[in-house]
């Protein structure tokens, strides 16, 4: 264990515990405002919450309600002569969960592999807005020995890399967003070839839970010279390969809108409350599925299914998968504003179906299909090989992350201390 994590271990408790005795003697001193405050914040959310269901009239108003919440909540704050204190807490909170992510981040050792004879990167020049054009992709892979092959429009993209492995391709890397990725990883998989995530795409979701470098294209490319290999599962609907996630519902149906690509936030907005007309109507095919304890449901306004679950909700972590190698989907489900809890479900399991009586608009990777019910999901484990750059992490930021807030202080005192 490094000293630098041991040093930030220490200095994220440090920063935490003062956050905490700031904030207790804000909330005393500034008593009963700073209750007056959160309840202000809170209806602001809740109002929020509403105006995106609501579309017309009726998110206008809510609209003007948070902003007025809002103002009134400023207006408290700054009448505060204790104002400094809560700001400096927030300050040190912040300060904490930046140190403990960096005591917390663990580097896996992978066992080493031999490279591949002659390893091939298929490459998209769009992807990433030309993140592989601009770092010389090509003229870097060349120099690894290892055969570059552009992607164009007018190209069978499964076919040119079918092609390469019949003619002796023994080591595949995509260069590109994680459609790409999916295409590439799956014809991997179904010859037991290595496989190397280039980060060249937008997002590159998956090589950050993979623990691929973001922000090294380039180096990701020495996973075909003396990078280690991991086993890590895909997932299947209906016989389409992902590498991360379909989504059905809200997401999905403002995809397939024109216009999304340029105005994602707006149509999305403008998707709610067109979407819980047409359940309400009937004019949409519900989406049936069930529970962990068997229990059936016949509507979702967002079904989120997974390549092993992500995690949700957390300060540190969130919104990527600790693990890529647990042999399950995650589902997460929001149910719809006319159902009670209208909460995330959040679960695993190795299968799951959705059904419906129309056609299914989703959200595979981020491309938007259209797929046909039922729409049955599984997860096959372990079927890709992937090379690891050394340089890079091989882990997911969220690896080394427990889930509950005591568990996380129980690891930094413990990494502080220099114990494994």
């Amino acid at each position: 264990m490094t000293v630098g994590r041991r040093v930030a271990a220490a200095v994220a408790l440090a920063l935490f515990v003062a956050a905490v005795v700031l904030a207790v003697v804000d909330l005393v001193l500034g008593f009963p405002r700073e209750l007056a405050v959160l309840a202000l914040l809170a209806g602001g959310a809740v109002a929020a919450w509403e105006a995106f269901w609501r579309g017309g009239r009726a998110r206008l108003v809510l609209l003007v309600g948070v902003a007025l919440l809002l103002l009134a909540a400023v207006a408290l704050v700054l009448a505060d002569d204790q104002v400094g204190l809560g700001l400096v807490a927030v300050g040190l909170l912040l300060l904490s969960v930046a140190s403990a992510r960096r005591a917390l981040t663990i580097h896996a050792v992978l066992p080493g592999a031999d490279p591949p004879k002659r390893a091939i990167v298929v490459w998209n020049p769009r992807s990433g807005g030309g993140k592989a054009v601009s770092n010389n992709l090509a003229d870097e892979a060349r120099a690894r020995g290892i055969e570059p092959i552009e992607l164009k429009p007018e190209d069978d993209w499964e076919q040119v890399v079918r092609k390469a492995v019949a003619d002796g391709a023994d080591g595949l890397a995509a260069a590109g967003g994680d459609g790409t990725q999916a295409l590439v990883a799956s014809i991997a998989a179904e010859h037991g070839l290595p496989f190397a995530c280039i980060p060249a795409g937008t997002r590159n979701h998956f090589a950050l839970d993979l623990g691929v470098d973001r922000d090294d294209v380039v180096g990701a490319l020495d996973a075909f010279v003396n990078g280690g290999e991991r086993r890590v599962d895909l997932a299947e609907v209906n016989g389409r390969v992902f590498v991360n996630n379909v989504s059905l519902g809200l997401y999905a149906e403002a995809v397939q809108r024109h216009g999304y690509r340029d105005a994602k936030l707006r149509t999305i907005l403008d998707t709610a409350p067109d979407l819980l007309a047409e359940e309400s109507s009937g004019t949409s095919g519900e989406l049936g599925w069930r529970s962990p304890d068997g229990t059936a449901h016949e509507s979702a306004a967002v079904i989120l299914v997974s390549n092993n679950p992500y995690r949700l909700g957390r300060l540190l972590g969130s919104g990527t998968r600790p693990r890529l190698d647990g042999g399950e989907l995650g589902m997460a489900v929001l149910e719809a504003p006319h159902d009670a809890g209208r909460r995330w479900r959040q679960w695993s399991a190795p299968t799951f179906e959705v059904a419906s009586t129309q056609t299914v608009p989703a959200g595979v990777d981020g491309e938007a299909l259209v797929l046909d019910p039922p729409l049955r999901f599984t997860s096959r484990p372990g079927v890709l090989r992937v090379r690891i750059a050394p340089q890079h992490p091989g882990a997911s930021p969220s690896a080394g992350l427990p889930a509950r807030l005591p568990q996380v202080l129980g690891r930094l005192l413990a990494v502080a201390a220099g114990r494994t």
